[in-house]
């Protein structure tokens, strides 16, 4: 099975590799990064018609190597991804956080949301069941670290935002980039953490082997 994962952070190539290495390492893995969206995202403040038809040629080239599936690593781009969705339909496409999200809502009802990457507490909370509580917490100055290669500044600022939300039932690390840092959030909460490779990782194998059986 090829999945194709498509990338708008450097940063998240390398957690979802460790996840398919830990949960799935016989799946076949491409990487599409196209590192400029998340700049322009952040210089736009709100997503434009033409990252969606980025979004779309890149969905399409994916399909075009043979993809049995698509998964999208950057959580900003909710309806974006869902264009593509709805191009390649039935093929499994999606979102970062969708596995994810299905996970924390039946963990409690009181769900805190942590980013490094404004947008996504944008973007990301609308996508939950409307019968949980969205808690967003910003993780300020994190990504900037992340980005001038100070992972312990990075991880640091994560732990201390995380702490804002130790009366939430269950904490969620909303982008690729930062769910290494789920055992030391969950060491200073004692709240239970879900990150987005994990669920992401376990959904596509489900629904990939269950087009195998059928």
């Amino acid at each position: 099975m090829r999945v194709a994962l498509i990338h708008a952070l450097k940063h998240s190539i390398a957690p979802i590799e460790a996840a398919f290495a830990q949960l799935w390492p016989d799946a076949s893995l491409m990487n599409l990064l196209d590192d400029s969206l998340s700049a322009d995202l952040a210089r736009a403040g709100h997503l434009t018609d033409g990252m969606t038809r980025r979004f779309l040629a890149l969905g399409d080239y994916a399909a075009a190597t043979g993809a049995n599936a698509i998964l999208f690593t950057c959580s900003a781009f909710g309806p974006c991804i869902e264009a593509v969705v709805h191009a390649h339909a039935p093929m499994p496409v999606l979102k970062p956080n969708q596995a994810m999200i299905e996970q924390a809502a039946v963990m409690g009802k009181r769900i805190g949301l942590l980013a490094t990457f404004p947008p996504t507490l944008v973007s990301m909370p609308p996508e939950f069941p409307s019968a949980v509580e969205i808690v967003p917490r910003l993780a300020e100055g994190a990504l900037a670290a992340l980005d001038r290669g100070d992972r312990p500044t990075h991880d640091r600022l994560i732990v201390e935002a995380s702490r804002d939300l130790r009366d939430c039932d269950v904490i969620a690390l909303a982008q690729f980039s930062i769910a290494a840092t789920a055992p030391l959030v969950a060491e200073a909460t004692g709240k239970p953490v879900v990150t987005t490779p994990d669920c992401a990782v376990l959904k596509l194998k489900k629904l990939l082997s269950a087009d195998l059986v059928g």
